[in-house]
């Protein structure tokens, strides 16, 4: 009896919190939920992407439309002209081409004011930086989307391959790009197929 009044407990408690998960996901593109577990980016945690920038900003598209402050570090080759092509408001977006070797304590300080972050370090922090910007990702409900392998990730997105497509027989436009993902979270391990068309999510 002892044990499924326990079981009982936690089964209440399971059923309490699951309003409050359901409010701590963000706004997130259909196309791109199959990736995440819950389906949408998880307010103060990692998410993984390695192999593709685009895949990476098109995450933050539909939070952005919805009136979130985003954050792009540590992409100098990006302008708001291409940001604005993959979907996100420049009237809340703050760029920071070249943190250098100071990226993570950027995005720790505008984990304070901003709703979601795409960060692009120049090479892997060490576990202490890694932790500490977890920790603040956390206090502040902060997203983040970091383009290197990261610990206690959400989850680890790897693009296995991409493909373009558009030409004909020698002209045209390269208008599709297919990407295979692989996803790696506490679901297990799956592969998708995430399409873009003229740079949006098709």
């Amino acid at each position: 009896m002892n044990q499924l009044a326990t079981v009982r407990s936690l089964q209440q408690r399971i059923s309490s919190m699951q309003p409050m998960r359901l409010d701590r996901g963000l706004p997130t593109p259909p196309a791109l939920r199959p990736l995440l577990p819950g389906g949408a980016l998880r307010k103060g945690a990692p998410v993984a992407v390695q192999g593709s920038l685009q895949l990476a900003l098109a995450l933050l598209g539909d939070a952005s439309a919805g009136g979130a402050w985003c954050g792009i570090i540590g992409v100098p080759q990006l302008g708001f002209e291409a940001a604005a092509q993959a979907g996100l408001a420049l009237e809340r977006l703050v760029l920071v081409p070249q943190p250098g070797k100071h990226a993570l304590a950027i995005a720790g300080m505008l984990s304070e004011v901003l709703t979601v972050i795409v960060l692009c370090p120049e090479q892997q922090p060490a576990p202490g930086e890694t932790e500490r910007l977890n920790a603040r990702l956390r206090d502040h409900d902060t997203a983040l989307v970091v383009t290197r392998a990261w610990p206690r990730s959400d989850t680890a997105l790897q693009v296995t391959a991409s493909r373009w497509s558009g030409l004909g027989a020698g002209h045209g436009l390269l208008r599709t790009h297919e990407l295979s993902v692989r996803s790696v979270d506490r679901r297990g391990q799956h592969t998708h197929t995430v399409r873009f068309r003229d740079g949006r999510l098709a």
